[in-house]
């Protein structure tokens, strides 16, 4: 038992601090945003807007997302990570605590793009400071940690925001949301400042090359946007599935999708070590991830207990714990050979574009064609991206 625990406790060691200072400002921004779990309920249940309407709103929220993403990283590439950080932030504390205060459709659809388009320029930014802060041996690792950060932090979020709102309504959480974004920014300024901070692994070009002319990337990038694309699903289609076919609960749900958290908490960081210490590529790491990811929904048809909610929940959690870290890792490294920010931006991009159509490709599936189909055409979606991962893995030997 003590053996391993101290291989735990080893799984986090040689990580610089300015990555630790990050997860820490990541767990609290993460946590801050504990609006967006309950923005469709504020939407129907304070303001009264239909569900067509609320539709159309989250429309506007993947939008904003992915543009803020996309000028986030142009952003970073023309004034630095730090400023594009620490602007996003102290914007979106603001941003938050003004929203509540927006009435109407048009006005809301509006207020939550520009949200979104400030608060997602973050994400670029803060990829493009993990590689500068972590040495080149340790960027997966760190990475994860900020896997961690993210995960607690969404976890913490819905179980304070439901305090929140039963103590002082929908407006305090927005309040609360906006100072905790502000308090991340205030600790950015104060812990990692430039003239603090310790640059480990820094990268300049005289002519960097543009992420979109890197075709190997690119085929990646579409990989990326599939394997997405299935995630997604464990957040949208599969609890449905969970009360439509086997009559789950909201709480044995949300305790199915609480052992996600859990899984990635205690046992990522132990389980990227690991394979670290293999000589597998990256994108061979990833190629298994999605594999994984393929098997849990394949296994939904081929058997009825119940039990195989689990084994399935269990099957995807591994396989991104796996494909996620190694995914972001890749991108890290090959950004070096240009725009670093345009690199990181593309890559969270292929997320964005997966919440914009998988959830609603996924919702119209099941209702034309129903689950078990659906799951076949999800098993088909992730084999696409192992193809293009294949592809991708044979023409960077080709060419090394």
């Amino acid at each position: 038992m003590k053996k391993l625990y101290t291989q735990y406790i080893d799984s986090f060691r040689g990580l610089s601090k300015e990555v630790w200072w990050l997860a820490l400002i990541t767990l609290v921004n993460r946590a801050g945003t504990m609006v967006i779990p309950f923005l469709s309920l504020y939407l129907t249940q304070s303001l009264g807007f239909s569900l067509e309407n609320v539709g159309s709103i989250m429309t506007s929220f993947g939008l904003g997302s992915l543009a803020g993403t996309w000028i986030g990283g142009r952003l970073t590439d023309k004034i630095g990570y730090y400023k594009v950080m620490l602007t996003s932030l102290i914007a979106t504390g603001f941003l938050f605590i003004a929203i509540q205060f927006l009435e109407g459709f048009w006005p809301i659809c509006i207020g939550i793009f520009i949200l979104m388009v400030i608060a997602d320029a973050f994400r670029p930014a803060v990829f493009v400071a993990l590689s500068a802060y972590s040495k080149p041996e340790n960027k997966t690792r760190s990475v994860t940690l900020i896997r961690l950060a993210i995960n607690l932090g969404f976890s913490a979020g819905p179980a304070l925001g439901g305090i929140i709102i039963t103590s002082l309504g929908y407006g305090g959480l927005f309040w609360v949301d906006g100072f905790t974004c502000m308090i991340a920014g205030i600790l950015l300024l104060i812990i990692l400042n430039p003239r603090k901070s310790k640059v480990l692994d820094n990268v300049y070009h005289k002519s960097p090359k543009s992420a979109y002319r890197d075709m190997p990337f690119l085929l990646f990038i579409a990989a990326m946007v599939l394997f997405a694309f299935a995630f997604v699903q464990y957040f949208s289609t599969m609890p449905v599935y969970y009360s439509d076919i086997h009559s789950l609960s909201e709480f044995q749900i949300g305790l199915l999708l609480a052992l996600n958290g859990f899984f990635i908490f205690v046992f990522e960081m132990p389980l990227i070590k690991f394979i670290e210490s293999r000589s597998w590529s990256k994108i061979t790491n990833i190629i298994f991830g999605l594999g994984l990811t393929a098997l849990s929904f394949i296994l939904l048809n081929l058997f009825s207990w119940i039990g195989i909610l689990t084994i399935g929940m269990l099957l995807m959690t591994i396989g991104e714990m796996i494909a996620f870290p190694f995914s972001n890792a890749f991108a890290m490294d090959r950004a070096k050979r240009g725009n670093q920010g345009e690199y990181m931006a593309l890559y969270s991009m292929s997320f964005s574009i997966a919440h914009i159509f998988g959830h609603n490709s996924g919702m119209q599936s099941i209702a034309h064609f129903g689950y078990e189909l659906t799951w076949y055409g999800i098993t088909v979606v992730c084999l696409l991206g192992i193809s293009l991962l294949l592809l991708l893995r044979n023409t960077l030997i080709k060419h090394t």
